[in-house]
């Protein structure tokens, strides 16, 4: 029989009411595996591992993941309230968002794409993986000297091919962390949040964003210091030779800019000969 520990209990019990009885205890049975496990988590390894403490057939616990009725997402909403506890309610809550490549090979892997690798031995090689933009909350443990990121909601990369064969609507990976820090805004209506990024999350598109909600989330992401910038230019109704064109041709609009802005370099070096102190931030 599995025992859990009692500080895991609430945490079960929150996660209880998302599944049926079956799939529940399979649930529990594969999570608790999962981290008793050495080397690659799949669910054949898993199943080695515990051995004899899983009933039933092997078969019910594969279909667990691809058959059985339950959804990620409230799943993932008990995962990020039970983290958010640790986090205090006066202060921020840090996350860090980033996409990473995990290698995946053959015929019949769902998603899988040629993807160019940014760290590691696949450093600047393109490979075949899937490319997982994860969502993680920065926690400070109290038996560590450093800040933990426990991941708490994720999204898989799409390339073009795979979205326009399923007719869906083709997402950036900037995209995705936009989408999985509204779902954060949404569910925690009450809580402060910094979202973290590297260069590749430094778009406009989540700017806009952040900015929509400046009151309740701040965005920091790494960018050239010499980085040109405009002020977005007033929208104009395109005239119908302009909509005829795009039609005929089918070329998308051209490209406006607003007033020049001074670079970040710039802004610093003004700020400093006027003496003014500018605030740091250190990740």
């Amino acid at each position: 029989m599995l025992v859990l520990p009692q500080a895991a209990e609430p945490l079960v019990s929150r996660a209880r009411a998302l599944f049926t009885r079956p799939s529940f205890e399979r649930f529990v049975l594969m999570s608790v595996g999962a981290i008793v496990t050495f080397g690659r988590r799949s669910v054949s390894r898993i199943l080695r591992v515990v051995g004899a403490a899983a009933p039933g057939h092997s078969s019910s616990y594969h279909r667990l993941f691809s058959r059985a009725r339950w959804s990620l997402w409230p799943l993932a909403r008990v995962l990020a309230a039970a983290v958010l506890e640790l986090v205090p309610g006066d202060q921020p809550v840090s996350c860090a968002v980033d996409d990473h490549l995990i290698g995946r090979s053959g015929q019949h892997v769902y998603g899988k794409a040629r993807h160019r690798g940014a760290v590691g031995a696949t450093r600047g090689r393109l490979t075949w993986g899937h490319r997982w933009v994860t969502l993680a909350v920065l926690v400070k443990l109290p038996f560590t000297s450093r800040l933990w990121a426990l991941p708490v909601l994720c999204a898989l990369y799409r390339d073009r091919k795979t979205n326009r064969q399923e007719k869906r609507r083709h997402k950036t990976p900037c995209r995705f962390a936009r989408q999985l820090m509204a779902a954060l805004l949404h569910w925690f209506p009450d809580r402060r949040f910094v979202l973290l990024g590297d260069g590749g999350f430094a778009a406009h598109d989540l700017a806009r964003f952040a900015h929509r909600h400046r009151r309740r989330l701040t965005l920091i992401a790494r960018a050239r210091s010499d980085m040109n910038l405009h002020v977005l230019p007033q929208p104009r109704p395109p005239c119908r030779q302009t909509l005829w064109k795009r039609r005929k041709y089918n070329c998308r609009p051209r490209c406006r800019k607003g007033r020049k802005l001074a670079s970040p370099q710039k802004t610093v070096a003004l700020a400093r000969a006027a003496g003014g102190v500018l605030p740091t931030a250190t990740l």
